[in-house]
């Protein structure tokens, strides 16, 4: 059975002007989406006023089937038409799963790689992590004054390590070892 959840990024860009009539359409296919089987959620990311005219929505499901059984969907097929005209580019979006996210390159065409790879890479870059936080962070946790409560301490210290993974290792590591990690 299917665990991991999977998640959809959707750029829309809109035609200048038509930022009125595509929240409309937001309206119209929002309650349609949140109804859909196993979504978690949706979020909009709207443009800047004036600057840009592109729409992202990011939704998550519970597993990769469901979300693509919205995606073929009819109700979701046919609001596409509708929305159309108001689009400059056609309806884009690329679909993540598990921790494809963290393995996704400037290449949006670009397949995630296997799984096995993901593994490796992704324990060789926690790993010394997991060592190296607590040796830095502790001594400042408690210079700060807060108190030696294990839950707390390794609540700030996966908080720092998941920080790094997505921000500053994941995205260097992966263009370092990208002839291998794509291969």
């Amino acid at each position: 059975m299917e665990t991991n959840g999977a998640t959809v990024v959707i750029s829309h860009h809109i035609r200048e002007g038509r930022d009125h009539d595509y929240e409309q359409w937001l309206n119209e296919i929002g309650p349609l989406c949140r109804n859909a089987r196993g979504l978690i959620d949706w979020q909009i990311i709207r443009p800047i006023q004036g600057l840009t005219y592109l729409y992202t929505v990011i939704i998550r499901f519970d597993t990769i089937s469901n979300l693509k059984h919205w995606m073929q969907s009819d109700d979701r097929k046919q609001l596409i038409e509708k929305i159309r005209p108001l689009l400059a580019k056609d309806d884009n979006y690329y679909i993540n799963t598990g921790l494809d996210f963290l393995f996704t390159s400037e290449n949006s065409t670009m397949k995630p790689p296997v799984r096995w790879k993901q593994f490796l890479v992704t324990w060789s870059a926690i790993y010394p992590l997991s060592i190296v936080i607590p040796l830095i962070l502790l001594p400042i946790l408690k210079r700060l004054g807060f108190p030696p409560i294990r839950l707390l301490d390794s609540l700030f210290i996966s908080c720092a390590v998941v920080a790094l993974m997505v921000y500053v290792i994941m995205p260097n590591y992966t263009k370092w070892i990208k002839k291998w990690l794509y291969r």
